[in-house]
Parts: C-alpha cells; structure tokens; sequence
C-alpha cells in the first residue's frame, strides 16, 4: 500500500475512534432515547474504524486531547454544542475521505454514514436548553442592549463607579424580573414549551449579563478603568454567544454577531450624549 494513503488511513483511524470514546462518553452522562442516540453513533464511528484498521493492520491511539476538550464544550455548552461541532470536522473529513474511493471500497458506506445517517439521528438528539434557546436570546440580547445603554449614560453622567453600579445593579435585576415575567406571559399562550422553564432561561441569561457588565464598577476604583472592563465584557459575551448559536442552530456565526455589535454600539453611543447631555443640563455634581 502506498505510504501516503496509509498515513491518510491512520489519520482517519485515529479520528474515528476518538470520536467513538467522546459520543460514548457522552451517552454515559444521558438517558432515554438521547443516550440511545448517542450509542448508536458511537457504534458507526467504532465500525468505521475497524473497517480501517483492516486495511491499516494497526491499532491506533485516540487523540485524549480532543476528547477532554469536546467533554469540557459539553459541560459548559451543552452536548448539542459540542455535537454539532464535531459533526462540523465530520463535513470536511467527508471529502477527505473521497481519496480513498478507489482503494478501500467500504469508504462509500462510511461517507454514506457522515453524510445522511449520523445528521439524522443528531437531528433528533434533544436537549432542553436548545428548546429554550429563544428564551435565551431574548433574555441576552435585552440585556445587552439595555443595560450595556444605561450603564454608558450612568457612566458619563455620575462618573461614580459606586453609584453607577449601584444604579446598574438595580436597573439590570429590576429587568431581568420584568424581562422573566414577560416571557412567562407570552410562552404561556403557546404550545409545546414550559412556560417557566422559559421564563428561568430568560431571566437567568439577562441576569449572567448583569453581572458581568456591573461587577467592574464594584471591583475598580476609577470609572473609565470600569467602564473599559464593561465594554470588554459586552464584546466576549456576544463573541461567546454568537459562536453558541452559529454552531447550535447552524446559522452565520459572521451575520449575527456584527448585527449585535452594531446595535449594542449604536445604543451605547447615543446613551453616552444622553449622560453627557443629562449632567451638563441637570447640573449633577460628579466630584
């Protein structure tokens, strides 16, 4: 066998039966028919390999630094982020795989697999935050843009990092609340989602927000030093979020997260003539 397929053989093993110990691993911490789909792709990546090695002759080792890192995505993120991820390597190994049509014969079956039966039964894989997922985007992107305006115009206004965050606290909670109930009210005239379980979703990922945006102002002393931090951490929730949802609902990653900045700068920037505007008028003492 040529050395170079076989290099591309053995590359392949190796990424089959890494994914086959993740999609195992995975099942073991789910139940009912998530952990029967699980299983069941674990067995086709298993199947894959072994088709492989029969080929190979060798044994190969999985990668245990993508299995720890794909592990971590499913904890933090959820195992519909962290499967949805690996099904995005499974679409480029697909063509890669096309160089061994002509000298493995099973590859037809396995790109059959990548293609059509591993994207069926991940579709049906479910996941209650993803069925709350619109919950989610209301509760972040009010905060955002809400709170991310308001602390702007506090800022510039008070430049008293206690009293803007202060301010922040009390307007970021007294939303999230408002935002929850919302979302209980209008989840409750639909079907098929729990109208609590949307209105917890929404409220918790408004008040993840609150404390990240407010926590500067509590932490440094000067206001532009908090004000900075803020902007930062407005920029890493989108960033976060965005690549969340780009990779769960598989929708332009590129799109949505330069629409959130665009509307998060644009508020903020019309909140920072607005503090100026206030202070200037009103007169606030800011020593």
């Amino acid at each position: 066998m040529d050395i170079e397929i076989k290099k591309i053989i053995l590359t392949f093993q190796k990424y089959e039966i890494t994914e086959h110990i993740i999609y195992r691993k995975l099942a073991e911490k789910t139940s009912g028919e998530n952990k029967k789909v699980l299983l069941r792709i674990s067995d086709d990546e298993l199947g894959h390999y072994e088709i492989l090695k029969k080929y190979s002759g060798i044994d190969i080792q999985p990668d245990k630094w993508m299995i720890f890192r794909y592990l971590m995505y499913s904890k933090i993120l959820g195992k519909t982020f962290a499967i949805k991820l690996m099904e995005r390597g499974e679409e480029k190994a697909k063509k890669n795989y096309e160089v061994l049509l002509d000298k493995i014969p099973e590859t037809r079956s396995i790109i059959y697999d990548e293609e059509e039966h591993e994207k069926t039964l991940i579709q049906s894989f479910d996941e209650e935050i993803v069925r709350h997922i619109g919950s989610m985007v209301l509760g972040l992107n009010d905060a955002l843009v809400e709170l991310t305006g308001a602390l702007v115009g506090f800022t510039f206004a008070l430049k008293n990092v206690t009293q803007v965050g202060v301010a922040g606290l009390i307007t970021g909670i007294a939303a999230a609340l408002s935002m929850a109930s919302s979302e209980y009210l209008s989840t409750k005239a639909e079907e098929g989602l729990n109208p609590l379980r949307s209105a917890f979703y929404t409220g918790i990922a408004y008040l993840i927000v609150v404390f990240f945006l407010v926590s500067p102002y509590f932490i440094f002393a000067n206001y532009i030093t908090a004000f900075i931090f803020t902007l930062v951490s407005v920029f890493m929730i989108i960033l976060i979020f965005n690549l969340f949802v780009s990779v769960v609902k598989e929708v332009s990653f590129r799109r949505s997260f330069l629409e959130m900045i665009i509307i998060c700068s644009t508020v903020s920037l019309i909140s920072f003539f607005v503090g100026i505007l206030l202070r200037n008028t009103l007169g606030i003492n800011t020593n």
